[in-house]
């Protein structure tokens, strides 16, 4: 996601810094709650505005901003509460805006007439794989996060455990893989071909984005969640 090198932003960093020298990290900001407009502050500040946790807030933005997937340097000081709010704001974004919005631009881009079976395989690709999204992100949001809410009030979780999620996180970017392969490889002249570049576009920074939000889950959310269960053993 990030292309700073290896720097590691700290609270005393402006915020602006840290959104110009990574633009993809507004979709971190956004996902905190965290609003434009902060002028100079740093990201203490900026946090302290919004209520955000700051540890947290950087724990994500570093870890997304390095190459490898280190686990145990990125868990002190991480608040479950606060990763949980970003993780569920970054499922309605995908949900609600960025998978809608997309479909609304494959529909103008593309020749959607009975006679063109390759565009209405597109959407019917398309539409699928977003179902499986939503399924997904819905499973996350109803069962995973409510058992977590519970193991942090301490009541009982019985007959579940975080490994269950684990094994079960299917990577769902292949499917969207696909769609792009038969968008450039199959679908005939003739469309716009300004839009659907532009949508094109969209599905690689879509694609893109899920995967960063898969490794969150997989090696910040995940392991924390483990780290929580030991502890109320």
């Amino acid at each position: 996601m990030c292309t700073n090198g290896a720097r590691t932003y700290k609270p005393a960093d402006k915020m602006s810094d840290l959104i110009c020298d990574n633009y993809a990290l507004l979709q971190v900001l956004s996902r905190f709650g965290v609003a434009l407009g902060f002028g100079d502050k740093s990201v203490k500040e900026v946090c302290e505005m919004n209520q955000v946790d700051c540890d947290t807030f950087l724990i994500v933005v570093n870890f997304l901003c390095e190459d490898g997937n280190r686990i145990q340097d990125h868990l002190k000081g991480l608040s479950i509460p606060a990763l949980m709010d970003y993780l569920k704001r970054a499922h309605h974004y995908f949900l609600d805006f960025q998978l809608p919005t997309i479909r609304r631009k494959l529909i103008e881009a593309i020749d959607c007439s009975q006679e063109n079976e390759v565009a209405c395989l597109i959407i019917k690709f398309f539409d699928a794989y977003v179902h499986e999204v939503r399924k997904h992100m819905e499973y996350e949001n109803e069962k995973v996060f409510v058992y977590v809410g519970r193991l942090l009030e301490g009541g009982k979780t019985e007959g579940y455990n975080i490994g269950v999620f684990a094994r079960n996180h299917d990577q769902i970017n292949a499917k969207l893989t696909e769609l792009k392969n038969i968008i450039i490889k199959y679908y005939p002249g003739g469309a716009d071909n300004q839009l659907l570049n532009a949508t094109l576009f969209d599905i690689f920074s879509c694609e893109e984005d899920l995967d960063s939000h898969n490794r969150v889950e997989d090696y910040l959310f995940v392991p924390a969640i483990m780290e929580l269960e030991k502890e109320a053993r």
